[in-house]
C-alpha cells in the first residue's frame, strides 16, 4: 500500500506541476520502492547517475539517433529493441509503447530497465553510464535523500 501510495503521490505533482523533471530524492524514494537498490549488483547511485546523464532526470525526454531509433524516457530506453514506437522495426524485448516509458508513474520504464539490465551487459547497455558513472564514487547522488 505504502508503495503504491508514493508512486501514486509522485506521479500526480508531475502531472499537476506539468513538470517532466522529478528530483534526485524522489527518484531515490521510487527506485528504492522498486527494489532496484542492489538489483542485479547495482546500487541506487548507479541508478540515480544512470538516470541523470541519460535525461538529467527528464522523464518525457525524447531523443533521436543517427539511424533513426529514438531512445525514450528517464532511462533513454531504445525503440529498435527495447520499446515499439511503432515508426520503424523493433525487437520490441521489454515488450511496451515507447510512449508508456514517458509516463510519470514510471513503472514501465524501471521495468524495461530492469529486465535490460538483467542480461550479460547489464548496465553497460549505456554508452553514457560506461563513461561517466562505471567505476566512479557514486555515493553522493544520495546526499541528503531521506530513504526507509
Amino acid at each position: 500500500m505504502t508503495k503504491a501510495l508514493l508512486i501514486y503521490l509522485v506521479s500526480n505533482f508531475l502531472a499537476l506541476n506539468q513538470a517532466s523533471l522529478i528530483s534526485r530524492c524522489d527518484l531515490a524514494q521510487v527506485l528504492q520502492l522498486e527494489d532496484l537498490d542492489g538489483f542485479e549488483g547495482y546500487s541506487l547511485s548507479d541508478w540515480l547517475c544512470l538516470a541523470f546523464v541519460e535525461s538529467k532526470f527528464n522523464i518525457s525526454k525524447i531523443n533521436e539517433n543517427a539511424d533513426g531509433s529514438f531512445d525514450y524516457g528517464l532511462f533513454q530506453i531504445n525503440s529498435h529493441y527495447w520499446c515499439n514506437d511503432y515508426k520503424s522495426y523493433s525487437e520490441n524485448l521489454c515488450h511496451v509503447d515507447c510512449q508508456d516509458l514517458l509516463n510519470p508513474n514510471l513503472l514501465a520504464g524501471i521495468h524495461c530497465a530492469k529486465r535490460i539490465v538483467s542480461g550479460a551487459r547489464g548496465m553497460n547497455n549505456w554508452v553514457e553510464w560506461r563513461l561517466h558513472c562505471s567505476g566512479q564514487p557514486l555515493s553522493y547522488w544520495l546526499t541528503g535523500c531521506r530513504l526507509r
